[in-house]
């Protein structure tokens, strides 16, 4: 089954809060790999602040760390890119042709674990922002917190490119077409 995003609307283009029925409708992501729950605050082209609740249903828990879950670092990063490309998605509106991909990781600094029970509150910040035909370019600052306390940041860059650029034209995504015989 093919989902289809609907176009981003003005009015939604100029909320400052998403529930988790509005982030379904800008990012592609889906269970297991959602990893943000709530945006709290979005101004547009410039910062975006929004929220993971950990839990203990997190499947990457059973192996990361039996007796001890610690959520992996790779995800808050994830999630960081995640609350961006919220924020990037925002801006386009024929999102469901588009695919966000990442082009960069930088400066990745991991503080403290998150567990099982934290909240992650994730704030990013745009620090640069290109568009050229057919792409828009950005690079973001992201800072993971739980209680106050900085428990992780990355720089992420991303490019939104055509979701069809890179693909074959064959169904079997070899550039080939195929027959039925």
């Amino acid at each position: 089954m093919i989902e289809s995003t609907p176009p981003v609307t003005e009015a939604a283009a100029s909320k400052t809060a998403l529930d988790i029925h509005e982030i379904l409708k800008i990012l592609p992501h889906r269970y297991p790999l959602l990893l943000i729950d709530r945006v709290l605050e979005l101004r547009r082209k410039e910062r975006i602040i929004a929220i993971k609740n950990v839990t203990i249903n997190e499947p990457f828990f059973n192996g990361h760390f039996p007796g001890l879950p610690i959520m992996p670092g790779v995800l808050i990063v994830e999630a960081i890119a995640q609350a961006g490309g919220a924020l990037l998605l925002t801006e386009v509106e024929d999102r469901a042709n588009k695919v966000m991909v990442f082009t960069g990781i930088e400066r990745a600094k991991f503080r403290r674990p998150v567990s099982p029970g934290d909240q992650l509150r994730i704030e990013v910040e745009v620090k640069n922002w290109r568009v050229i035909p057919r792409m828009i370019a950005a690079k973001m600052q992201g800072v993971a917190y739980v209680a106050g306390k900085k428990v992780a940041e990355a720089t992420v860059s991303c490019q939104l490119i055509d979701s069809s650029r890179g693909r074959g034209d064959g169904a079997d995504g070899t550039g080939e077409g195929t027959t039925a015989e």
